[in-house]
């Protein structure tokens, strides 16, 4: 199954399949509870026409293998292994669009592990600039990054898929890569981790750059005084185990989720002096919504200040 054809499977009947329904339904879109966070006001919008879903309350948004990635926590080729093996012998509903038959089409791969093709393949970089464009810069304001931070950190990256442009901030990792954001997007030209080194005998690990970025920015610092890894994903953590043995101790700084927790336990198993930072930003998916949620706090507070001297 080609990651086209596993997108063009209906994300409604995907998520009616495993027994979530919209709380509204408007004929055209959804909304739904998100089947992958605490989620009491129904914040997931899947577009039924586009086929494409935005959490509300995190930023997050895609296709759905993007969706299966999220719900799953597992790779790209784990998703649409998932996928091709459910429905490799059923037909298939597919979304309305001008690209993909509106008919049914089923998928008979022999093997469904082979010959996966990653959706970055098809991205293709077309210029890297400094961050200025008014969009990306609303978007960072809105995830509540310092826009100084930012710029030292991140380009504006301008790439295409299947000769579309686009654009979006983006995070270069050891590989020449770039993790991309946007307000409704999340991907990459290449997976890899992204490391800062300072000769230093201490470690910050992140999971994902917007957490590196929330730090410094609640930190008030340009750069962090000791190393820096950023996963970029959790995929990536046997990458760097043997590395961080290296280190005197090690911060982390993932996703108060299961995985999160997970990673952590296993690091702690053949990494010395493993301090899990999650407890500070408690009650929060991760770093970055911590920020958010303290940044919206002080705001009203200042609005409140405000109105009381008037």
């Amino acid at each position: 199954m080609k990651s086209i054809e596993a997108n063009a499977i209906s994300i409604k009947q995907y998520l009616s399949e495993n027994g979530i329904q919209p709380t509204k339904d408007r004929g055209y879109y959804g909304m739904y509870h998100s089947p992958f966070r605490e989620d009491n006001n129904a914040s997931l919008k899947v577009d039924y026409n586009q086929n494409v879903w935005h959490d509300f309350g995190t930023g997050e948004g895609g296709g759905l293998i993007d969706l299966v990635m999220r719900m799953e926590n597992c790779s790209f080729h784990e998703a649409i292994t998932r996928l091709e093996r459910k429905y490799s012998h059923a037909d298939v509903g597919t979304y309305q669009s001008a690209n993909i038959p509106t008919s049914n089409f089923s998928f008979h791969r022999k093997n469904p592990d082979s010959d996966l093709k990653s959706p970055e393949s098809s991205i293709t970089l077309q210029n890297v600039q400094p961050i200025s464009n008014s969009a990306l810069i609303e978007y960072l304001h809105e995830r509540r990054i310092s826009i100084d931070i930012a710029r030292i950190h991140c380009s504006e990256v301008h790439y295409s898929v299947n000769s579309k442009p686009y654009y979006a901030v983006g995070f270069r990792n050891d590989k020449g890569g770039y993790e991309l954001r946007n307000k409704y997007f999340k991907g990459c030209t290449s997976k890899d981790i992204t490391s800062v080194t300072r000769n230093s005998t201490h470690c910050l690990l992140f999971e994902g750059f917007m957490d590196y970025l929330s730090f410094l920015t609640t930190q008030k610092q340009q750069n962090a005084p000791v190393d820096v890894i950023v996963l970029n994903s959790l995929t990536n953590l046997p990458k760097v185990k043997n590395a961080l043995t290296a280190y005197k101790s090690i911060w982390t700084f993932f996703d108060n989720d299961v995985a999160g927790k997970r990673a952590v336990q296993e690091l702690q198993s053949t990494c010395n002096n493993v301090n899990d930072l999650s407890y500070f930003y408690s009650g929060h998916k991760d770093l970055n919504e911590y920020l958010c949620h303290k940044q919206q706090i002080k705001q009203a507070q200042k609005l409140k200040r405000s109105g009381m001297k008037r």
